[in-house]
């Protein structure tokens, strides 16, 4: 959450809605429409390497990176594989760091990239400017290595808790996501505003989907990440 968070109530649903309008005034999501699914449409094998944070490695990004590839194979008939080359724990330095491993030599054709919720940890001590510096420079490197991969950016949820005051200015950086999609016209999938409708509901319903207050679980993975990312992909 962002600072400005911290000094409301967070139970004080007008005035959340408040300050969300005030953080995305100018930074209007930037939606390229995919060529993943037109490939896909074509008959065109695709390989989409997955790269981020806990939330799109391990089980947790299992649940909806499997979950998209389900629908996707049955509907195009099965031309879709992927691997999820994040871990746990890190944050977009670290991204820069491992690129060349676990993307660049993997040759995707499609780079589904989020760090976020990991870049807001105050002990990483990130500054929105050096964010943009490791996100422009990922951009940059996988589109150096291969001009026709598709780069595909991610906004995940908020975090609640203990998770939420250790990320103070995770709005803000979830902002430098969205303006560098915009800019560099990549697709952007915000989760945020999902999550924060079904926060608004209470955080007993929240803490279903995300039981800790930071990781969606499986049933959050299959049933409002997934859908979001379908829906975003097969816009026209």
């Amino acid at each position: 959450m962002s600072g400005c968070f911290i000094y409301f109530d967070l139970n004080h649903k007008l005035m959340r809605y408040f300050l969300f309008f005030i953080l995305m005034i100018g930074v209007s999501p930037a939606f390229a429409q995919s060529r993943l699914v037109k490939n896909l449409a074509a008959g065109k094998d695709q390989f989409v390497v997955v790269y981020g944070t806990s939330l799109s490695s391990g089980g947790h990004g299992e649940s909806w990176m499997g979950e998209v590839a389900r629908y996707m194979n049955e509907k195009y008939g099965n031309h879709l594989t992927f691997c999820l080359a994040g871990e746990g724990g890190k944050w977009s330095t670290w991204g820069v760091q491992h690129l060349e491993n676990n993307v660049i030599a993997k040759k995707p054709d499609v780079v589904i990239m989020e760090f976020g919720i990991n870049d807001a940890v105050d002990r990483y001590n990130m500054s929105p400017e050096l964010v943009r510096l490791n996100l422009k420079y990922m951009i940059d490197r996988i589109r150096l290595a291969n001009p026709s991969c598709e780069i595909i950016l991610q906004v995940m949820n908020m975090a609640i808790g203990k998770s939420a005051a250790t990320r103070p200015n995770l709005i803000e950086i979830y902002n430098v996501y969205r303006k560098m999609a915009k800019k560099e016209k990549l697709l952007l999938i915000d989760h945020y505003p999902n999550w924060q409708k079904i926060l608004d509901q209470g955080e007993s319903a929240f803490l279903k989907y995300v039981i800790d207050g930071l990781h969606p679980n499986g049933e959050g993975g299959r049933k409002i990440i997934a859908p979001e990312i379908i829906k975003c992909l097969e816009a026209k």
